[in-house]
């Protein structure tokens, strides 16, 4: 009955097999049915119960199955078993190890030899900076000859990529650079970490699995795109630089989710690549068939993929046997689900693979990485152990939702209570204080902005200063080695042209920081482009323009506003979706959404004195410094009052201070108006925002917008500010000079290639910790 409540079944199936094995271990499923408990301990009972009927066993009863064969002398029995780094021996384990002791078998159970130790206690000031320092610290010790080396990291999982980061850099600092032979950690590395990652996060398998799901439906562009640049499908080494070309390509064309199909349809100069997709087309789809079946499509979609396009290292070779392992294991699912569809197959093979933590075997590695309970009851040469901060230690009660805290806490389970997990916690502690000769004990004073407080288990101990840095890093070697000189970069070679692409747009970068017109409209640099589920906001932009292009072109002047403009608003909009190509259900929304938008703007416009609509997009060669420039004016209106007045439609925040200074934010207007034949009376911005729509701009006299103060010097201060900046673009200016600092920075996409954070500190000022990966 609570079945159709459960908000995540997996995670409750996850908690529940993990209530079901602690009631076994610690013998207390016979009171489940007995014991009160809350509601969800009352619906694991009547769990147990239906599942304890089934014909089958599991790993939670498979000592109570064995136990009772063990006087069977056809069993082959170990001559000895040894219980080694225990905390407790739950009850069914050690009943399990007495049933082997009456058989012969002989039993030692054995604990750590008791080292003397002068423990010290050291206090970092951010977490990583403490993780550096136990890397330089085991390298150092691994130096002078020590061959066990113990490093203690709480939370190993979720710092997992950030420890394998810093001790690779720190042990192996030539990994990564160009030559290093070593593709793969840890191997060639002296150190291991204890922890392995799961499958699914594997290049190789999530590979693998981005092929399932492209075959059974479709994948979004970020998912297709790594699928096109993977090396491990067909022809991915061969063709590795078309393969890059394309996925640029495709950042421009392609929708934001692709099928099969579609995607086959759009490659193009990558003949292999397309040819392994046609392959996969080919295959029959299988709407729903056993676990089995599904285990068989799987391999023969891999095969028609060319998977896994390579020859490959150890590392990679286990992960393809663990990924089979992990098919094999998936097809035994016809026990519990005999029949399943497509997305339902997909989804089990990837919870399965989520779940399968996999970590390569390599050489046997003097320095080991550890988490907290890992580390209990095990001894070293020497071990440092990080993090020791009143939150990460002692851990924290996690009793089992499904099981009654008070049984669990009569039972003795560890993690049942605070009292337990305090016990524990002090052994624990009291074994590290006599694991090794040299004891480190560590934690960070900070987090960001928050103070962070010693776990009170290890509070006694003296603090020690802190060593200094003992494992410099490459980048700092090099950078200190250097014999450099110095050249100014800011000065290019001067334009070659005198009508360069790039529109007013040139003007606009100039003004913001020079290297990013010169980068921009002469090295033709730009970001790759990400395909988004219906239009983004320059896509909306360009849909605003064509609306009210098709909208004047309708109505013509203001004259029309006195009649039904209902016609001309619906056939305006309909021919500004069709031209941007959208399709449904984007496309009625937009529809709807731009004869809202046109409805409302037409209010503001019954509301000027008459005028008529000269141009729209009208296309103008515009000269400046020299330069010609191409534009296109939004809408040029004739007013009765005599002049025109330049138009520009923006549905952002605009504001007519961006034409002002000597490096205005947004000349294009103002180079509209100095270039205009037309004798120009009026320049304003339309802001189209619903709920705040109106004109806004400077005049010669007050009618649209606000008459200016000095309309002549605004022209003369505008005339002068322009033709300084073409001058500057002309001459070859490029130097990094962002016009507002960090702020003209934030959302340029050009920051890799000028590197402005060098200079400004941009990551310190966003308080982002330094990333060397």
């Amino acid at each position: 009955p609570w079945g159709s409540e459960l908000l995540d079944p997996s995670r409750a199936a996850t908690q529940a097999m993990h209530a079901w094995a602690l009631a076994h271990g610690w013998r207390i499923a016979g009171a489940l049915g007995s014991f009160p408990g809350n509601e969800d301990a009352q619906a694991f009972a009547r769990w147990a119960a239906a599942y304890a009927k089934h014909d089958s066993t599991d790993a939670a009863r498979l000592p109570d199955l064995v136990a009772p064969l063990l006087a069977d002398a056809a069993l082959r029995k170990p001559a000895r078993l040894v219980a080694y780094g225990f905390d407790l021996i739950a009850p069914q384990a050690r009943e399990f190890l007495d049933a082997c002791a009456a058989q012969g078998v002989e039993v030692k159970v054995c604990s750590q030899e008791e080292i003397s130790s002068t423990p010290k206690r050291l206090v970092f000031p951010s977490a990583r900076r403490e993780l550096e320092a136990a890397a330089e610290w085991a390298r150092a010790k691994l130096e002078c000859g020590a061959q066990r080396i113990g490093v203690v990291v709480p939370e190993l999982a979720a710092r997992r990529r950030e420890v394998l980061r810093v001790f690779a850099r720190t042990m192996n600092p030539a990994h990564g650079l160009p030559g290093d032979a070593s593709r793969a950690l840890p191997f060639n590395t002296p150190f291991n970490l204890s922890l392995g990652e799961p499958l699914a996060d594997t290049p190789l398998a999530h590979a693998a699995l981005a092929i399932f799901a492209l075959a059974a439906g479709e994948l979004s562009f970020e998912q297709a795109s790594r699928l096109v640049r993977s090396p491990f499908l067909g022809g991915g080494e061969a063709e590795m630089a078309p393969r890059t070309r394309l996925d640029a390509a495709l950042r421009k064309s392609a929708p934001a989710r692709l099928t099969l199909g579609k995607l086959v349809g759009l490659v193009e100069g990558c003949p292999i690549l397309r040819q392994h997709l046609e392959k996969i087309f080919s295959i029959p789809k299988l709407e729903t068939g056993s676990p089995h079946q599904w285990g068989e499509h799987f391999t023969r979609l891999l095969d028609a993929a060319g998977f896994p396009g390579r020859s490959l290292d150890s590392a990679e070779f286990q992960t393809r046997a663990k990924l089979n392992e992990t098919l094999a294991e998936f097809a035994r699912l016809e026990r519990v689900a005999p029949k399943m569809g497509a997305q339902r197959a997909l989804a089990r093979l990837e919870r399965l693979c989520r779940d399968t933590l996999f970590q390569p075997e390599s050489p046997a590695a003097p320095v080991q990485v550890l988490g907290v309970l890992e580390s209990a009851g095990l001894s070293f040469e020497c071990l440092w152990l990080t993090g020791l901060t009143d939150e990460a230690w002692p851990l924290a009660a996690r009793p089992n939702p499904f099981l009654p805290p008070a049984l669990q806490k009569k039972a003795g389970i560890p993690e049942a209570s605070a009292e337990e997990t305090l016990a524990r916690g002090k052994r624990i502690t009291e074994g590290w204080l006599g694991a090794a000769p040299e004891v480190v004990l560590s934690h960070p004073a900070w987090e960001k902005d928050r103070k962070l407080v010693v776990s009170p288990l290890v509070s006694q101990l003296d603090v020690s200063p802190l060593p200094e840095a003992q494992a410099p890093r490459w980048r700092d070697l090099i950078f200190a080695a250097r014999a450099s000189e110095s050249a100014p970069d800011g000065q290019a070679p001067a334009l070659a042209t005198r009508t360069p692409r790039g529109g007013t747009r040139i003007l606009a970068d100039q003004a913001a920081c020079p290297f990013r017109a010169f980068a921009r409209h002469r090295l033709a640099a730009e970001a790759l482009e990400e395909p988004l589920a219906g239009p983004d906001a320059r896509a909306r932009g360009l849909l605003l323009h064509a609306l009210m292009r098709e909208l004047w072109g309708e109505l013509g002047n203001s004259a029309a506003l006195a009649s039904d403009c209902a016609p001309a608003i619906a056939k305006a909009a309909a021919a500004a979706v069709a031209e941007a190509k959208l399709e449904e259900p984007f496309a009625n929304l937009e529809r709807q959404r731009l004869a809202k938008l046109a409805n409302e703007w037409l209010d503001i416009e019954r509301k000027r004195a008459p005028f008529e609509v000269a141009a729209r997009e009208d296309k103008r060669k515009l000269k400046v410094a020299g330069l010609e420039i191409s534009g296109r004016i939004d809408r040029l209106d004739k007013l009765a009052s005599g002049g025109y007045a330049l138009i520009d439609y923006k549905s952002g925040r605009p504001t007519p201070n961006a034409w002002l200074g000597e490096r205005p934010d947004d000349p294009q207007l103002p180079l509209y108006a100095l270039s205009a034949p037309e004798e120009i009376a009026a320049l304003a911005y339309a802001k189209l925002q619903t709920g705040g729509m109106k004109y806004m701009g400077f005049a010669r006299e007050k009618e649209l917008v606000a008459m200016a103060k000095d309309w002549n010097g605004l022209l003369a201060g505008w005339k002068r500010s322009l033709e300084a900046l073409g001058a500057g673009f002309a001459a070859g200016e490029a130097k990094v000079d962002p016009k507002n600092g960090l702020a003209t920075c934030r959302y340029c996409d050009l920051q890799p290639l000028c590197r402005v954070h060098e200079r400004l500190a941009a990551l310190q000022e966003e308080g982002a910790e330094e990333d060397d990966g």
